[in-house]
């Protein structure tokens, strides 16, 4: 498909400004025309409701100041009402007929935003430089690599100040979740580390083709300033996944094996201000990222 070639995406959902959405219909017909199964391994669940794209690209908050970085754009679905709104879309795509197709149905569909988009056809766990830098993350992420996807993009590109995605219900609840509660863990500390994690919403499996078995939830992230430590990142997440891995344990055993031993993470939790019988689901990230500058 090309800009003057008929719209293969099939009849869609037309826009106040014009562009064309993509509806149930035009999902369908379009990956019908590529031959296109979905496949598990690639988490692939499309998007077939235009009014969840619309409250995705609304609660992320993007304008048109904003370079936005998609994860997952699969037919388009999302994309779409992203280049309505950003100034420009840098698609991250692992399928290649995917990412060859996108760029075609948005010439087709919103012809007059199509020099705003940019694919890239990789792994995203494995995307070291973009062209250009993103200010926003906004995707409905694969469920299988949802939190990985998440967490390295902050830690590679310092430029993201806003992240909303569309994840497995479970996974945005412990991505979201607070000290004491039975949701929280690695997950919800690491996001920590980098801004400030909130739920923003519930989405049924009904907007999903094909159904997932789950329904999904809206995680929004707001970046701040990592807390005030010595110690360097991998430290303090090294920290917390030992504090983890044996969740049910005191922190004095717990962090035994990553301290060097048990009177060594005695003294370091201590030397933090922290009870050494303490577990790691009632601290937050500043009182891991202390644990970690007072190991010798």
């Amino acid at each position: 498909m090309t800009g003057s070639e008929p719209d293969a995406g099939g009849p869609g959902d037309l826009h106040d400004s014009g562009v064309e959405l993509l509806g149930a219909a035009s999902i369908r017909e379009l990956a019908a025309r590529l031959d296109l199964r979905p496949t598990k391994s690639w988490g692939q669940n499309f998007v077939i409701d235009a009014n969840t794209v619309r409250r995705i690209v609304r609660a992320s908050g993007v304008g048109p100041g904003d370079d936005v970085v998609e994860v997952g754009p699969g037919l388009g679905s999302l994309t779409l009402p992203l280049l309505e709104a950003a100034r420009s879309v840098t698609a991250v795509e692992v399928d290649p007929a995917l990412a060859q197709q996108l760029p075609r149905t948005v010439r087709t569909l919103a012809p007059s935003r199509a020099d705003r988009l940019r694919v890239v056809q990789a792994d995203a766990l494995r995307v070291e430089a973009l062209p250009v830098e993103p200010t926003a993350l906004v995707a409905n992420l694969p469920y299988n690599v949802s939190v990985p996807v998440i967490l390295s993009f902050l830690a590679r590109f310092a430029t993201l100040r806003r992240v909303l995605v569309m994840v497995q219900l479970e996974v945005a609840q412990r991505l979201a979740a607070n000290p004491g509660s039975k949701a929280y863990g690695v997950p919800s500390l690491k996001a920590a580390w980098y801004g400030d994690v909130r739920l923003a919403g519930t989405v049924p499996r009904t907007v999903f083709w094909p159904v997932p078995n789950v329904d999904s939830g809206l995680v929004a992230l707001d970046r701040h300033n990592p807390p005030e430590t010595t110690a360097p990142r991998e430290r303090v997440f090294a920290c917390v996944d030992a504090a983890f891995a044996q969740r049910r344990k005191t922190l004095r055993a717990a962090l035994a094996g990553w301290a060097g031993g048990a009177d060594r993470a005695e003294a370091a939790l201590l030397a933090a201000g922290i009870d050494p019988r303490a577990r790691g689901e009632q601290l937050d990230i500043e009182a891991f990222a202390g644990i970690a500058a007072a190991v010798d």
